[in-house]
């Protein structure tokens, strides 16, 4: 669902759009009708910020929903967010696991940063380097690769990833998992791909 979203919003969509679209897009019935309960919006940080639905709206993704209503209720315009795999199921799952991305768990943060440790726990595998894509990252996250190693230095800061690097040979960026978070990691887990 992040790779969907790296193509259907525009390239510098914020971080805290991308966060509700995503969380509308893994949460949508069959229709394409979303419910976002308020605490689940007031949980996330974005229960009065009615400029991500503008931005999500003005981008064509979504019909901007009525605000004097709650759970907050809204259409999904593009008819090829239904038609992500896997199903509903799985989705709905993958929106909680969204929430609080194992084994990159942070404390409240901002959206940029949110959405970057997002995108790393998706990429982050059991043995092995962890690493992605410069590309690839920025993508997902809708900034400039200056942004992402700004992002990256905040993750170390906060000691939620141990270190990272940047091949610019290769434009791969790897990173470390402090001990206790690669502990944690059971033996089968794989890249995550919502």
């Amino acid at each position: 669902m992040l790779t969907y979203l790296g193509t259907a919003l525009p390239q510098f969509t914020s971080p805290a759009a991308r966060l509700l679209a995503l969380q509308c897009a893994l949460r949508a019935d069959t229709r394409g009708h979303v419910r976002l309960p308020t605490g689940l919006l007031r949980g996330m940080h974005l229960r009065q910020s009615r400029e991500l639905w503008l931005e999500l709206a003005h981008a064509g993704w979504l019909a901007l929903p009525d605000f004097r209503t709650l759970p907050v209720q809204a259409l999904l315009l593009d008819a090829s967010v239904l038609d992500q795999a896997p199903g509903r199921r799985v989705r709905r799952r993958g929106a909680d696991w969204a929430l609080r991305p194992r084994p990159l768990l942070l404390p409240a943060a901002a959206p940029a940063l949110r959405l970057t440790a997002l995108v790393l726990a998706a990429h982050t595998c059991a043995r092995g380097e962890h690493s992605t894509d410069m590309d690839i990252l920025t993508r997902l996250c809708g900034h400039s690769a200056q942004q992402a190693g700004e992002l990256l230095d905040r993750l170390v800061t906060t000691h939620t990833l141990k270190a990272w690097q940047h091949n610019r040979e290769t434009d791969e960026v790897f990173w470390q998992l402090p001990q206790s978070c690669s502990a944690g990691l059971p033996r089968t887990h794989q890249a995550r791909q919502l």
